[in-house]
């Protein structure tokens, strides 16, 4: 449930850096974010695109950019101070459009450019590194011996993860000497870090320093089994669900008020973008109700009949385990399926016209697991017939419609 869009802003040494901003597709951003990618990685590396997608799939509108030189970006391979720089550049072009960051997260060298970027970012209230060096020294030597080539020469190409990269002495220049712990001790901002104990690149001393370093609020996770570049999706989506779960302590939450949230007992349903789309809200929870794409939507939540049949099949399963418990049956188990007869689409269609038939029929199957006889076996299917909703939808209901202007 997310867009991507392009989005383009001015560098510090004014070249045009290309990046994607990756929106929730229905409703305000709970937070605005900005991904650092890790050294010569690019926007659309797979760590990347699939964390900044995963944190938008969760409410958090994310933007990943190319620093300069890779990708889509202009300019040369920047350095270390370069990248700092061009964070706060990304942070003021998202203000300009009207969107305040306030959650840095960074990958490898990204997360140590985010670390060091976050203190000179006024509206930034977290950050979170994942496999981020102690000191950038340690990406130098990954150059090997053509860091003195590039000192000599002044510049040098550098084959790096099998790609080629002129690396100038201004690079270099930028990128030795930056030691994490200064920053960590200004901080100021509470501090995830996330680092794998068995990362070959960036070992787990590295993290350890960095958390040592750092003062409160600051917390560590390990991504079990996780290479550094996060090659394997599932470790990039574990990072992508504890960044946000982490952030929601720091950062704002849906710009919806207490004050405005449905009372107990009522459903509040507003359109959501879309064709079909809905935002379904209770007083705790939010969701979205579509069409499936072969009527016209997105597919991006369950349908009408889909919630209609759910509330049927929740109450079914919840009568019968209450009554279980009351009665001290051993009931492990409930599954209820319920089809409707018709199709939602068809039904819509001919709902327009004079006399059209409406569904008629749900068909309910019901299936219990446990130790128990076969009189209450029977007993309890006799008692799902009983849940409220079964009842509302059997009884003599009648709805009341008011016109709000």
């Amino acid at each position: 449930m997310i867009t991507t869009e392009a989005f383009q802003f001015k560098g510090r040494d004014g070249n045009l850096l290309d990046g994607r901003l990756e929106r929730p597709r229905y409703g305000a951003p709970r937070a605005v974010a900005i991904f650092a990618h890790c050294f010569t990685c690019g926007k659309d590396s797979r760590a990347a695109t699939f964390i900044t997608r995963a944190l938008a799939a969760q409410g958090v509108m994310v933007l990943r950019f190319d620093f300069a030189g890779l990708g889509g970006s202009g300019g040369d391979f920047s350095g270390f101070a370069t990248q700092v720089s061009d964070l706060e550049c990304a942070a003021q072009a998202l203000r300009d459009e009207g969107h305040e960051p306030t959650l840095l997260v960074g990958h490898s060298l990204g997360g140590a450019a985010a670390i060091a970027a976050a203190g000179r970012i006024g509206s930034i209230r977290a950050v979170a590194a994942i496999g981020a060096p102690s000191d950038t020294d340690h990406v130098l030597r990954h150059l090997g011996d053509a860091l003195e080539e590039v000192e000599v020469e002044g510049e040098a190409v550098v084959r790096i993860a099998g790609r080629e990269f002129c690396v100038k002495k201004q690079f270099i220049e930028e990128t030795r000497g930056q030691l994490q712990s200064d920053a960590l001790e200004n901080l100021g901002k509470a501090l995830l870090i996330l680092h794998s104990p068995t990362d070959e690149l960036v070992g787990l001393d590295h993290a350890r320093r960095n958390f040592e370093a750092a003062k409160h609020p600051k917390s560590f996770v390990a991504l079990d089994g996780a290479d550094h570049l996060l090659i394997d999706d599932r470790n990039a989506r574990y990072a992508a669900d504890v960044i946000a779960a982490w952030a929601s302590r720091y950062i704002p939450t849906m710009d919806e008020s207490a004050a405005d949230k449905p009372f107990k007992g009522v459903v509040r349903v507003e359109t959501a973008g879309g064709k079909f789309a809905q935002h379904v809200i209770t007083p705790s929870h939010q969701f979205i109700a579509d069409e499936p794409e072969s009527f016209g939507g997105n597919d991006d939540g369950p349908t009408p009949y889909d919630l209609l049949l759910g509330a049927l099949g929740t109450c079914t399963a919840m009568t019968i385990q209450m009554y279980a418990r009351r009665k001290k049956i051993a009931l492990d188990h409930v599954r209820v399926e319920l089809e409707h007869s018709r199709d939602h689409a068809e039904d819509t269609k001919s709902d327009v016209e004079e006399g059209a038939e409406r569904i008629e029929a749900i068909d309910k199957s019901i299936e219990l697991k446990g130790d128990f006889t076969q009189e209450q076996h029977d007993r309890m299917i006799e008692i799902s017939a009983k849940c409220p909703v079964h009842r509302t939808l059997m009884g003599d209901l009648h709805i009341h419609t008011t016109v709000v202007k």
